[in-house]
């Protein structure tokens, strides 16, 4: 078995001195160093302080990566205790009780479904798996082994997107009609970029569509409601990739789709994803327009909220109010600044890492404001739904 590395406590005497008392500590083992290791790990170090009193102070048992000198140097700057080249020796661990999968897509099922079997609570970034048919394996283990389950759609927790649900769920936009919505980003464009395992198929599942796609189909959910049918369409531009030593590897994921969502409370939906959007950095946008009124949001704006309604009056303020989501009575803003104060996009981590906390400490459901294996298995199979429209040319239902 993998050598593990002993580097350092400071992390769990700092964060827990001056805590709540009666926050219990939870050990995290973390799978992954990189984007969303460094993420993950920036909202553990914040809760303690920020989400005050503390649900629980997240000790920072271990952190897991294939590679030695890489995964030493992250337990160092981030502060883990232990540094591992294999997952299996780190969920040996008896001090952890939080499993956080941050790896690749390929990596998500086994160390997940063996941290469950072992009884720790599980953590998973999105999409839950490659497939439909790996995330229900997720789901029976989960549930099976009888912990705590979720999945990293952090953009539940903006604020201004929980404040749009809370607008849905009042029932005050009456019936909803169309849901339209698009994350756009450009990275991909760039034909001399080394090939990553963002553009392997055997790897990721998918492309634009599991990467940025799943972000906007969970909140379609979360917002409008499970659709029945799609109708989708994919394409991909660059076929081949240098592979870093001088000669060029396949390329075989979607660059970029569009679907058409029939939901089925009757509301029509469009999503579309690509890595081709000249311009665009982190463009996640939707819209619904509904019976009373319509609510757009635009993440690169994460703490502003357009909102009309149809009773405004015509000859002073009928039009869409930009609704600036500081205010102390708005989702999560106890625990930050004062109004017009805004926060960022890594604070969405901190809010879903406090939720499933909750969850864990005070035996909550992680639905239906989290996202658990349930939902990941959903998007998956919409997911693949939207493949088998796009290679098949037809409409494809949504059988669960």
């Amino acid at each position: 078995m993998a050598e593990e590395k002993q580097v350092s406590s400071t992390f769990t005497s700092m964060a827990t001195e001056g805590a709540d008392a009666d926050a219990p500590e939870l050990g995290i083992g973390m799978l992954g160093y990189a984007f969303m290791g460094k993420a993950h790990t920036n909202a553990f170090k914040k809760i303690p302080y920020m989400m005050y009193p503390p649900v629980a102070i997240p000790r920072l048992v271990g952190i897991a990566g294939r590679n030695e000198a890489a995964v030493n140097a992250a337990a160092q700057r981030y502060g883990y205790e232990n540094a591992y080249t294999d997952w299996r020796d780190m969920i040996a661990n008896d001090d952890i009780q939080v499993f956080d999968n941050g790896g690749p897509n390929d990596a998500h099922a086994e160390p997940c479904n063996a941290a469950a079997a072992a009884g720790m609570h599980v953590f998973c970034e999105k999409p839950l798996a490659r497939t439909a048919e790996e995330a229900k394996s997720m789901l029976d283990a989960v549930e099976a082994a009888g912990v705590k389950h979720m999945v990293a759609f952090n953009y539940r927790f903006v604020p201004a997107i929980q404040q749009a649900k809370k607008i849905v769920d009042s029932g005050k936009l009456g019936q909803i009609y169309h849901w339209r919505a698009v994350y756009l980003q450009e990275w991909g464009m760039d034909r001399e970029m080394e090939s990553t395992w963002r553009f392997q198929k055997d790897i990721c599942g998918s492309g634009a569509l599991g990467d940025l796609g799943a972000h906007i189909i969970d909140l379609a959910r979360f917002l409008v409601g499970e659709p029945k049918a799609v109708s989708g369409l994919a394409q991909t531009w660059i076929t081949e990739r240098p592979d870093g030593s001088g000669g060029m590897i396949k390329s075989d994921v979607d660059d970029g789709f569009v679907a058409l969502l029939d939901f089925e409370n009757g509301a029509l939906g469009t999503v579309e994803a690509t890595r081709f959007g000249r311009g665009r950095k982190n463009f996640n946008s939707f819209e619904i327009n509904a019976e009373n009124g319509s609510i757009h949001f635009n993440l690169e704006r994460l703490n502003e909220l357009n909102v009309f309604w149809k009773h405004d009056s015509p000859d002073t303020t009928q039009g869409f109010h930009n609704v600036l989501v500081t205010e102390a009575h708005h989702p999560y803003w106890e625990n930050w600044w004062p109004h017009g104060h805004i926060i960022g996009w890594e604070h969405s981590f901190v809010h879903e890492f406090h939720h499933f906390f909750d969850a864990i400490v005070n035996d909550n459901d992680v639905a239906p404001y989290g996202a658990d294996f349930v939902d990941g298995y959903r998007n998956a199979m919409i997911c693949d739904a939207i493949m088998e429209s796009a290679n098949a040319g037809r409409h494809v239902d949504i059988r669960y």
